[in-house]
C-alpha cells in the first residue's frame, strides 16, 4: 500500500512538472464531452449502466489496492469483453444519444435548413386544421394521437402503419378517429402540411415517474417524444383533454388556442426569434411540472 501511494504521489509530480495550458484544454474539453453524454444519458435505462460503471470501476481500483486478484481479473474481463454487449443491449439508447446530438445548435446549423414562407404557412394552416379537429375530437370524447414530425425521420415509424399521403384536412382526422374506423387505432403521422399515414404503433415510455392517469395514448405520446424530437398532439378519450408532447414533456387540459401556438412555435419559428424562444420545453417547463401529476 505504501509502495502504491509512493508510486502515485511520483506520478503527480511528473504530470504537475509538466502540465500546460494546452493539457488544461485538452482536460476541459474531455470534461465537457462527458458532462454532456451523461447528462444526455441521465433520463434513460443508461443512467443505470453509468451508475454500474462508477461501482466497478472503484471496486476496479480498491481491488488494485488490496490486491484481491479474482476480483480484479473477473472485473477486468467483464471490461475487455462486456463493452460488446452493452453496444448491442443499449442501441435504442446510443440510437437517441446520437440523434439528440445531431439536433443541437450545431448540428441543425451544418444540416437542417428552415422552411420557406410558403412552407410555414401550409404548415400553420395544416396545424390550425389539425387542432380545430382535435377540439372537435375532444367535445365527443374521440381519442386521437398526432405525431408532427421533424428533423428526425420518422420513416420506421411510418412503416408499421397505413400510407395515406394526403392533405390535411378536419373531415379526413375525424374520419380516422372515428371510433370504430379502421385506422382509429394508432397514431396518424403528419410531415409538414400533409398526413402521411396513420394506425402507426409507437414505442411507450417505460418512464415510472408518469401519473397513473395517463393510458397507454399518453404513454405512447411520451415514448416517441423521447426518442425523436417530434411534437405530439393527443386527445383524451376517457376526459377529453387535450395534450402536447416534446421531449418528455406533457403539457395536459390545453385549448386550440395555446395548443396551436406551442405547434407553430416549435414547428414554424420566426426567423428573428433568439434561442431560448426556440427552445419549446425551456418556455413551458414550468407549466410542465404540475402538468406530470
Amino acid at each position: 500500500m505504501q509502495n502504491l501511494l509512493i508510486a502515485l504521489g511520483s506520478a503527480f509530480m511528473t504530470v504537475f512538472n509538466t502540465f500546460s495550458w494546452r493539457d488544461g484544454l485538452d482536460i476541459l474539453i474531455v470534461a465537457y464531452l462527458i458532462y454532456t453524454v451523461i447528462n444526455l444519458l441521465i433520463h434513460t435505462r443508461t443512467g443505470l449502466l453509468i451508475k454500474g460503471a462508477v461501482v466497478l470501476l472503484a471496486a476496479y481500483f480498491l481491488s488494485t489496492a488490496l490486491q484481491l486478484r479474482t476480483i480484479k481479473f473477473l472485473i477486468d474481463y467483464l471490461f475487455r469483453y462486456g463493452l460488446v454487449v452493452l453496444v448491442v443491449i443499449f442501441q435504442p439508447e446510443l440510437r437517441t444519444v446520437l440523434e439528440r446530438i445531431g439536433r443541437t445548435e450545431l448540428g441543425r446549423s451544418l444540416f437542417i435548413s428552415r422552411l420557406g414562407n410558403t412552407e410555414q404557412d401550409a404548415q400553420r394552416k395544416a396545424i390550425d386544421i389539425i387542432t380545430s379537429a382535435a377540439v372537435s375530437l375532444s367535445n365527443t370524447y374521440t381519442g386521437a394521437l398526432i405525431v408532427f414530425e421533424k428533423e428526425t425521420p420518422l420513416a420506421d415509424i411510418i412503416a408499421t402503419g397505413t400510407t395515406i399521403d394526403a392533405e390535411v384536412s378536419e373531415e379526413l382526422i375525424g374520419n380516422i378517429f372515428y371510433k370504430g374506423a379502421p385506422l382509429h387505432d394508432g397514431a396518424v403521422i403528419v410531415r409538414k402540411d400533409r398526413i402521411v399515414a396513420a394506425a402507426c404503433l409507437l414505442p411507450v415510455s417505460h418512464n415510472l415517474e408518469i401519473s397513473r392517469e395517463m393510458g397507454t395514448r399518453h404513454r405512447a405520446a411520451l415514448g416517441i417524444s423521447e426518442n425523436t424530437d417530434a411534437l405530439v398532439l393527443v386527445v383524451s378519450e376517457e376526459n377529453g383533454y387535450i395534450s402536447v408532447a416534446q421531449n418528455g414533456i406533457i403539457v395536459r387540459q390545453l385549448d386550440k388556442n395555446r395548443a396551436f401556438q406551442m405547434l407553430t412555435d416549435e414547428l414554424c419559428p420566426k426567423k428573428d426569434e433568439d434561442e431560448e424562444n426556440q427552445i419549446w420545453y425551456k418556455r413551458i417547463l414550468k407549466n410542465a411540472q404540475g402538468s406530470k401529476q
